[in-house]
């Protein structure tokens, strides 16, 4: 017998390792291994208070358009909560606002979980809660992604974003399935409890870092001034506008997770579980997506890339829109939709994290996390309305053909964002 070894077997494995995600950051940096780890738990955790206030709304109203406004208030604490961060996140030591972030994601679950222990909470005291827990993220987000690029070297950003959307994405694969167990099972306040366990665990992880204060020779505005500065330095910038303007339409138009409750209901004919599981069929394909990134080093052309991916995204959540009372076909359509989001996700926060100097970069995912997390919160909002207006339905088909329209119109209008190659100025 020979001790060669099967040609095929090489090529497969070769293969394997050229598309499996990259590894790197996680042995080169201790600090980033950490918060990586603890944003693992946080993440997970999300998931269930996500799932449980749709459900809680809905099953206290039976109303759609109360579902989508919890969309509209979390996207109005954004702004607000973008705006306040950009007066500071620059200027102080990272480390302690991420500590801080972390005490006020707690305060805001717990009303949480404290309204659903005494029973059925009032309606204003889930919005208040959704508000705050928009509003740290605002703080938390951005604090956490401008950490990166000093923790590790500039080749591996792309490797460290597929990194992170394994986490989101794994995540929200297999909390929203748990969650609406748990929420059918043993009830809302054992899903908030968790995600108050899962925030714990990301705050000792704040703690085990080392501090990082501002950059010597980049002291950064504070106040008002600041907040101008930030914004100020997108003027111009077509590439880095473009990144937020098409993840806007993206999801704006395009996420339908607002709906979900009413389409379990009405067109499944199931109930929470299979929420949770429309909740977590987006991110099985991103995972997927995820997992398999190690080919996007390689991609030079990450405009062109953006925009064929939000394509995509379109497509797919137009098809779930039309597959009827056909669930695992509504689940397929969905995992291919997230599959296309996240390698969307991981150009753009690239090309964010090349483009921006230190200084600004607070300030500038500040934006970035007010597009990414307020366009979902914003769709739930218009998924809600068109819905009610006419039909989940034609609401979900409708959003993922605006998406398609919407790409192909930024395509046309900022040829600099599609003819943007890796290393180009922003």
């Amino acid at each position: 017998m020979s001790d060669e070894p099967d040609p095929r077997t090489s090529r497969i494995g070769g293969f394997a390792r050229r598309i499996a995600v990259d590894v790197t950051p996680l042995r080169t940096s201790r600090d980033f291994r950490r918060l990586w780890l603890g944003l693992a738990a946080s993440t997970f955790g999300s998931q269930f208070t996500i799932v449980a206030t749709f459900l809680q709304v809905y099953s206290l109203t039976e109303s759609t358009i109360a579902v989508g406004l919890i969309g509209l208030v979390g996207f109005l604490a954004l702004v607000v909560g973008t705006l306040a961060g950009g007066t500071f996140l620059d200027a102080f030591d990272r480390r302690k606002i991420l500590i801080s972030a972390q005490v006020g994601y707690l305060a805001s679950s717990g009303l949480l979980f404290a309204g659903a222990v005494h029973g059925d909470p009032p309606l204003a005291l889930i919005y208040v809660a959704v508000a705050g827990i928009a509003a740290t993220s605002a703080i938390d987000s951005p604090t956490r992604s401008a950490m990166t690029p000093r923790l590790l070297d500039k080749t591996q950003l792309p490797a460290a974003a597929a990194l992170n959307q394994i986490i989101w994405n794994g995540a929200g694969l297999i909390g929203p399935a748990l969650a609406g167990i748990v929420v059918a099972g043993f009830g809302f306040s054992w899903a908030y409890a968790i995600d108050l366990i899962s925030i714990g665990l990301l705050l000792l992880a704040s703690i085990s870092i080392r501090p990082m204060p501002p950059s010597e020779g980049e002291r950064a505005a504070v106040g008002w001034r600041a907040v101008k500065e930030g914004f100020a330095f997108l003027r111009g910038r077509q590439v880095l506008q473009s990144t937020f303007v098409i993840d806007i339409i993206a999801m704006v138009f395009g996420m339908p997770r607002a709906l979900f409750p009413v389409l379990a209901l009405t067109q499944f004919h199931r109930g929470a579980a299979v929420v949770g599981l429309l909740f977590a069929a987006p991110a099985v394909g991103a995972f997927v997506g995820a997992a398999t990134s190690g080919w996007v080093g390689r991609i030079r052309h990450q405009g062109l890339a953006v925009i064929w991916a939000v394509v995509v995204w379109g497509a797919g959540i137009a098809a779930f829109g039309l597959v009827g009372a056909h669930l695992w076909l509504g689940f397929l359509f969905l995992a291919i939709a997230g599959a296309a989001d996240v390698i969307s996700a991981v150009f753009r926060n690239t090309i964010l994290q090349v483009t921006v100097p230190e200084h600004l970069r607070g300030r500038l995912f500040g934006i970035h996390i007010l597009v990414v997390t307020g366009g979902p919160r914003l769709g739930d909002l218009e998924a809600g309305l068109v819905a009610a207006a006419f039909s989940p339905t034609a609401s979900v088909v409708s959003g993922g053909l605006l998406c398609i329209a919407g790409a192909a119109t930024v395509a046309w209008r900022a040829p600099a964002f599609r003819r943007y190659h890796a290393g180009d100025p922003g």
